[in-house]
């Protein structure tokens, strides 16, 4: 029992480091892209920003709207933080390193993603703002449409893997990565995980021009903090994910270690960045249409393209 325990204080705590330095790293890296400064007063190359960013929230006033639902508006951070932790009980980081080695680990996951969405249409609807429910209803619709085509995609891998476990799908791609036998679905699986998360340049639900700062917009101090936290850590988890669905996870040409694993999850992080630096922001029509008439048929018909190779192969 002291075991599991610190086991999970390890994972919480060395997941919201890796979020605090993680947000140095985005606004050193976007600042140097457009030519300016990034934080550079607090620490050494402003490394403590993140640290002196969060003191200030965790120290500043609650405020709570008058005509909210005082309740449910503070619910809704701590439900969306908490969901984003969850998941990693599933997520193996080597051979055996793994706090829940579930065999429908894949579905626990995609399971807890979906009921991120409550969090979020709690927070619009709770605010009493028309600021934050448009947020919310844009901001859920958007996930559930996506997790549809993430949903076909991960049907794929299942298929040529033979199981809903983590660490067998692994296993699968030590001869070849599905990154070279799935390139196509690979694209549409990154891309997806933008929309999810909601990063740029799919960030609709937070269109400063539009809607001020979307379903977030009446929160402030530490409960602002716990929706920037789960954001950053579901940011992480789709970069852990595509790494173990499709780079193999902590293998590399016959190496095994967690390591690798951390490389190949910091090199999604980077894209996440450079994505937000270099692309415009989509409509939000445009975000729709390309989710249902562009991902999801071809998700499916990717699905029946394996599905039928295998069969005749395993026919054969």
């Amino acid at each position: 029992m002291l075991l599991s325990v610190i086991e999970i204080i390890f994972i919480v705590v060395f997941l919201l480091i890796c979020v605090a330095y993680f947000t140095i790293f985005e606004r050193k890296a976007i600042g140097s892209i457009q030519r300016r400064f990034g934080p550079n007063v607090f620490g050494y190359f402003g490394i403590l920003q993140a640290f002196a960013d969060g003191l200030k929230l965790f120290l500043k006033e609650i405020i709570l709207p008058s005509s909210s639902n005082k309740k449910l508006f503070l619910f809704a951070p701590v439900f969306s933080f908490f969901l984003s932790l969850f998941s990693w009980a599933a997520i193996p980081f080597s051979l055996g390193y793994v706090y829940a080695d579930l065999d429908l680990g894949i579905l626990f996951i995609f399971s807890i993603s979906a009921l991120s969405v409550y969090g979020v249409i709690i927070a619009g609807w709770s605010s009493n703002s028309k600021y934050a429910f448009l947020g919310a209803l844009r901001s859920s619709a958007q996930i559930l449409s996506y997790e549809v085509s993430i949903g076909f995609i991960i049907v794929s891998v299942i298929l040529c893997s033979g199981s809903f476990n983590l660490s067998t799908i692994v296993q699968s791609q030590i001869t070849i990565w599905y990154i070279f036998s799935m390139f196509p679905i690979f694209i549409l699986f990154f891309i997806s995980a933008l929309a999810e998360t909601s990063r740029h340049p799919f960030d609709l639900p937070e269109a400063e021009a539009e809607l001020v700062s979307g379903y977030n917009v009446e929160y402030s101090a530490i409960s602002f903090a716990l929706f920037f936290l789960g954001e950053s850590a579901n940011m992480f988890l789709m970069s852990t994910l595509t790494s173990l669905l499709f780079l193999g996870g902590w293998s590399f040409f016959g190496f095994f270690n967690s390591f690798i694993l951390a490389v190949k999850v910091f090199l999604f992080v980077i894209l996440f960045v450079w994505v937000r630096a270099a692309f415009p922001r989509y409509r939000y029509d445009q975000l729709i249409r390309l989710c249902w008439k562009v991902f999801l048929p071809f998700s499916i018909s990717w699905v029946v393209l394996v599905s039928s190779i295998l069969l005749h192969f395993n026919w054969c």
